[in-house]
């Protein structure tokens, strides 16, 4: 009962805050009012309550697949004024890359018309500058999770081969934090010691990683993968080769609790993973 107690206990919390960190990326618009508000109310509410608060706001769709849409509708209909200019930008921030959105307007272009082709690239050639600096690795990364990647995790650089990023979630009822490892890293192979209770548990949040148990087959995980740690097992995780990785780690409570860090993971072993 107590251990069925601990994971509802840590699932609600983690629902919990997926919600407040997804409401706190939640389209709010207010030009309807500010424009139209005194001489078209209900155009207004229709506007930023129903069109953006509710419609953009529907995860049936992603935003960026919503933003791609809006454009190429504007594009059809040959709308190249300032909404076009904003759903460009819009697009861009939801990561639509220069590449992509070239991609886009091309091949509308066959089934809308060239011309309207040309007055969009004018306006996507702003938006798009090419002195805008590319996304890094890093960028990219934290555009794909929830939650923040954190600064350098120099307190454990030690116990750790290659770079990694800490980022407190949170100090009450339940401790976690979110891990990130840039590919290739990983820390090593360690202990959480504990006379009762104790332990940990990984949520993958993105990217892909793998968990290893002493003696045991690697276990790869993805974004939504749970590993359930029992104390005082030697064991290591951290990112693929080829891929970032981020997980949530939880610390469960016990008695007598502490970390033993032993050797790192060498490149022989790491070497088997794809």
């Amino acid at each position: 009962m107590k251990n069925l107690f601990k994971t509802l206990l840590l699932t609600t919390c983690l629902l919990t805050f997926g919600e407040n960190a997804m409401a706190a990326k939640k389209i709010t618009q207010t030009a309807g009012r500010t424009q139209l508000g005194e001489f078209a109310p209900d155009f207004a509410r229709y506007n930023d309550d129903i069109l953006f608060g509710e419609t953009w706001n529907n995860q049936d769709i992603d935003v960026k697949t919503r933003s791609i849409i809006t454009v190429v509708s504007l594009m059809s209909q040959g709308i190249v004024d300032s909404s076009l200019t904003y759903h460009l930008q819009n697009a861009k921030n939801h990561g639509v890359s220069k590449d992509e959105i070239v991609a886009i307007i091309t091949h509308t272009a066959f089934y809308a018309g060239w011309p309207k082709a040309w007055a969009v690239f004018n306006q996507a050639k702003e938006v798009w500058k090419e002195n805008t600096p590319a996304l890094t690795a890093k960028e990219k990364h934290q555009q794909s999770i929830m939650f923040p990647i954190g600064a350098p995790n120099d307190a454990y650089a030690q116990y750790f081969v290659g770079q990694s990023y800490l980022a407190p979630i949170s100090s009450e009822q339940i401790k976690f934090s979110n891990v990130t490892f840039e590919p290739k890293c990983r820390n090593n192979w360690h202990i959480h010691k504990a006379k009762s209770g104790g332990g940990q548990m990984l949520v993958g949040i993105g990217g892909r990683g793998y968990y290893q148990e002493w003696g045991k087959e690697p276990v790869e995980i993805k974004e939504g993968t749970v590993i359930h740690i029992p104390a005082n097992v030697k064991h290591w995780h951290g990112a693929a080769p080829d891929s970032w990785f981020s997980h949530l780690a939880f610390e469960l409570d016990g008695e007598e609790i502490s970390n033993e860090w032993l050797e790192a993971v060498s490149d022989k072993e790491y070497g088997k993973l794809k």
